[in-house]
């Protein structure tokens, strides 16, 4: 029997990135197609569709493909379609998980947005092996989640549940956040919710800091997380801000499911110390006592961010198959 293969597909607002992944977790090979090139979603289909042709070739992988997963935004699980997709133009709802089998000659597909399917890589291939109860938290332009729950992702009655970071975490007075409401915690814990941070301080705030040498529209998380490294107060005091909102959300969180662990991935995630030491202040003090006794983990993924996206929608892709015919076994990646 030829060696299986599935294929990981995140759909993002600029890129969508695919490759070839086999059963231990091994990207073997992926490459990408920019997302917004096609405004007709069946012409976006058939550069995809050639785009992994090409590497499949390349890699003698024709005909080894076992099932498609993708992550992509606003992607459910259970219809298989993109419903009211922010930042993409093709339309209010999109037929993906049927376009791309059809396209493929029918190998099957499963979808879900890109935070549930970064939870699924974490559980199959990362820091989450042999968890049955944990929250993924992705902390970049946005905030997202994925829930899992004695094993099984939670998609709620319609695919969408789990959006933790559209809770709200200041009810007076809070930002607008690009989901339309106010005061979500991704308005103020994601990396654009830090460079509003920023803004808002250099504002209110009189100290001297190397920030107000930038142009204040134009900060960014970066920014601060270079001017806090250097010895920067005002900027410190940003990510002790946005850390202690996060660790009080996820303290809130751990009252809802009691997960073993929490994982954090995404480029907000790597600020060290800087992020970690005000969240896991305000996450101790603020969980209710009795999940202080057998306290959640927090843990950083331990899937490569070059290779996340795909790994955690490959997962899926084995899912898809599993549908299917019977289920090979996925070995655990090495660690």
């Amino acid at each position: 029997m030829s060696k299986p293969y599935v294929l990981g597909v995140d759909i993002g607002g600029t890129n969508t990135v695919f490759g070839i992944v086999d059963a231990r977790g091994q990207v073997m090979a992926s490459d990408s197609i920019k997302t917004l090139k096609n405004a007709n979603f069946d012409d976006y289909i058939n550069e995809l569709h050639e785009g992994v042709e090409r590497l499949l070739r390349a890699n003698d992988a024709e005909d080894k493909i076992q099932g498609i997963g993708i992550g992509a935004p606003n992607g459910n699980y259970y219809t298989g379609e993109i419903l009211n997709p922010p930042n993409l133009p093709w339309g209010p709802v999109i037929p993906l998980a049927e376009k791309v089998s059809k396209a493929f000659g029918g190998i099957p597909v499963a979808i879900t947005n890109d935070a549930n399917a970064a939870a699924l890589g974490e559980m199959t291939y990362g820091a989450a092996r042999g968890m049955k109860d944990f929250i993924m938290i992705t902390l970049g332009t946005g905030v997202g989640s994925g829930i899992v729950v004695n094993g099984q992702l939670v998609y709620g009655h319609d695919g969408f549940a789990g959006e933790l970071g559209h809770v709200v975490v200041k009810r007076n007075n809070g930002r607008i956040c690009g989901c339309g409401r106010t005061g979500c915690l991704e308005a103020y814990c994601s990396a654009t919710g830090v460079a509003r941070t920023a803004r808002e301080f250099l504002e209110i705030r009189t100290e001297p800091s190397t920030l107000r040498d930038l142009q204040i529209e134009d900060i960014t998380s970066k920014d601060v997380y270079d001017a806090a490294v250097a010895g920067d107060k005002l900027a410190k005091d940003i990510f002790d801000y946005t850390g202690t909102i996060l660790g009080q959300a996820m303290a809130d969180m751990v009252a809802f499911s009691s997960p073993q662990a929490i994982i954090l991935f995404g480029g907000l995630a790597k600020s060290g110390e800087l992020l970690m030491r005000p969240l896991k202040n305000a996450f101790e003090k603020s969980l209710l006592p009795i999940f202080k006794q057998r306290m959640p983990k927090i843990i950083l993924s331990e899937l490569k961010e070059s290779d996340a996206a795909v790994l955690g929608a490959s997962a899926l892709g084995w899912e898809a198959k599993y549908r299917y015919e019977a289920p090979i076994s996925i070995q655990p990646a090495e660690a």
